[in-house]
């Protein structure tokens, strides 16, 4: 089941990147964002997903079929 959801790039690594365990400051430094540029792409996620908090963007990003648990890192599928 996949969802009709389109993530940008952006969203696709940041949301990779969290399912990793990577902190705001790594995301920002390996994606060439502000630490506040990865706060607000999160912000908005949390928003168009209708979480709370990113355990919660993560667990709905596997029940929705956004993230597959194929693999190790979390790959968002394309």
């Amino acid at each position: 089941m996949h969802s009709n959801l389109s993530l940008s790039d952006i969203d696709a690594r940041i949301i990779e990147c969290i399912a990793s365990g990577e902190s705001t400051i790594s995301i920002a430094t390996e994606l060439y964002l502000s630490r506040q540029g990865v706060e607000y792409h999160v912000s908005k996620m949390f928003q168009r997903l209708r979480v709370p908090n990113r355990p919660a963007l993560i667990a709905k990003a596997y029940c929705m079929g956004i993230l597959t648990a194929d693999a190790w890192p979390p790959e968002v599928h394309k």
